[in-house]
């Protein structure tokens, strides 16, 4: 098998745009601010490369996170954008590990979702792709594009912006994507605060 072939970009448009977070779900450990920790992914091997991408759809904060306790921020490809996000070159098996973890389910050997990528969203996909592992927030997978000749894939909720009750971020979870965006993009924390207000954050809340 051509090694290319099991490579996927895993493209986070949230806290995991912060390499030390998504470090978590690959090798192991507790992120700061976090409620939760992680078992991390059977292959710890640090992703292969990544790049800061520009997605065309619209980030926004809903529900409640049991690892941040306050609202989660999910991708709606379909709103209008743009979302800045990262894009990780990992393998198929590492992507389902850390797609098993957002999802709150063991990582196990032979997961579906490494069958459900080759199988649905691979090379011959069409962007905006998508297939469901479940019913939950996150377990929507995503094709989001190509870079490379490799699929870019995220995940999401089944339903878009317009079909959830917005809730507030903790300062925590926005503290995690401030340190993304400056990562991938040089975004300085000013920059990231007008961004996250844009998408509905009230920070003077939040600071209060």
């Amino acid at each position: 098998m051509d090694p290319a072939s099991e490579l996927v970009w895993y493209v986070s448009y949230g806290s995991n745009m912060n390499a030390e977070r998504l470090a978590c779900y690959i090798e192991g450990g507790r992120p700061p601010g976090a409620l939760i920790g992680y078992t991390g992914a059977r292959d710890p091997a640090p992703p292969r490369d990544s790049a800061g991408v520009m997605l065309p759809g619209r980030l926004h904060f809903a529900l409640r996170s049991r690892v941040w306790d306050g609202g989660i921020g999910f991708y709606d490809h379909e709103a209008e954008g743009p979302t800045p996000a990262r894009a990780f070159l990992v393998t198929i098996e590492q992507f389902a590990d850390v797609a098993a973890q957002e999802m709150h389910r063991p990582v196990q050997a032979d997961d579906p979702v490494e069958a459900l990528v080759r199988e649905d969203l691979g090379p011959s996909a069409p962007t905006g792709a998508r297939v469901a592992v479940g019913p939950g927030h996150y377990e929507t997978l995503l094709r989001v594009g190509e870079r490379d000749g490799l699929p870019m894939l995220t995940f999401t909720s089944p339903v878009g912006a317009t079909g959830m009750t917005a809730t507030q971020p903790t300062p925590a979870y926005l503290d995690m994507l401030a340190e993304g965006l400056r990562q991938a993009h040089g975004w300085d924390r000013e920059r990231a605060n007008a961004y996250f207000a844009d998408r509905g954050a009230d920070l003077e809340t939040l600071v209060a």
